[in-house]
């Protein structure tokens, strides 16, 4: 996956400060998956945000221009991803996709849920099993208008 040079230089920062994405919450009042996303180019911050960021990787406050600047969102390359972390999202679509919008359309009615008024979470949830990754995706429905 190609990412930016700002992208590589705040991950570099992150990695250099000790810091994970829950530290970085804590420090800077936002979500952790907003402040990654931020730092992938696939969302945008305040200049209030930005500098919060910056200032709590200890990074080139030069860099905090580039992370308020408007991203092209779901621009990431390959189309078909192959990191496999990734590519498995995709195959949870390719394979739940249609049920999922099935039971959505049961639910709700004709529509879509939102991607802007949206919310994302991860969480680890332990099992003597093996730990297991919880991902809540909570979205605005959005019917579609009838006109």
């Amino acid at each position: 996956m190609a990412i930016s040079t700002v992208t590589e230089k705040l991950l570099a920062a992150k990695k250099a400060a000790g810091l994970s994405f829950a530290d970085l919450e804590a420090k800077v009042g936002c979500d952790e998956v907003w402040i990654a996303a931020v730092l992938y180019g696939q969302a945008s911050a305040s200049v209030e945000e930005a500098t919060k960021i910056v200032q709590a990787l200890g990074a080139d406050e030069a860099l905090i221009e580039a992370l308020t600047e408007y991203p092209v969102k779901g621009s990431l390359e390959p189309v078909i991803p192959t990191d496999p972390l990734i590519y498995r999202f995709y195959e949870i679509m390719q394979v739940y996709g249609m049920p999922m919008k099935a039971v959505i359309h049961d639910k709700f009615g004709d529509g879509i849920m939102s991607a802007i008024d949206f919310t994302l979470d991860v969480e680890k949830v332990e099992d003597p099993k093996g730990d297991r990754v919880k991902v809540i995706m909570c979205g605005k429905f959005l019917p579609y208008k009838k006109w």
